[in-house]
């Protein structure tokens, strides 16, 4: 099985907040386990960091160490990832949402995250 975080479930992984579901944790701990972060949400972070949203309490570059540390792989964004975009029901509406939906179809990836709106689209939901 593989699994595609999403963004807020990974900075919660990151900072062991007790957010983050015990079901999540235990996969994303799980060396076995074949994990993706998408490269999308590196940069809806960066975005969210340049518009003072969000603050890391560490420098930028230390994400990239710790997915590969904790056994991510960054799935980069590919023109079919893209388009995928197109076919999308406009349930949810944040672009970066959207994009990771269409890699988790495109791959057939399943995606650990708490936002129930994710479940209106074809696509494995973990929580």
């Amino acid at each position: 099985m593989s699994f595609l975080l999403d963004t807020h479930n990974f900075l919660w992984f990151l900072n062991g907040s007790e957010e983050l579901s015990e079901k999540a944790k235990a996969i994303i701990e799980d060396i076995n386990q074949l994990k993706y972060m998408s490269i999308a949400s590196f940069w809806e972070i960066s975005i969210k960091i340049s518009l003072k949203k969000l603050e890391l309490g560490v420098p930028s570059k230390e994400l990239l160490i710790q997915a590969i540390k904790n056994g991510f792989e960054i799935l980069p964004l590919t023109f079919e990832h893209t388009t995928g975009i197109i076919d999308l029901e406009p349930h949810h509406r944040d672009p970066f949402d959207r994009i990771l939906i269409s890699q988790a179809i495109s791959e057939n990836l399943k995606i650990i995250t708490k936002d129930a709106q994710f479940e209106k689209y074809p696509i494995s939901i973990i929580w």
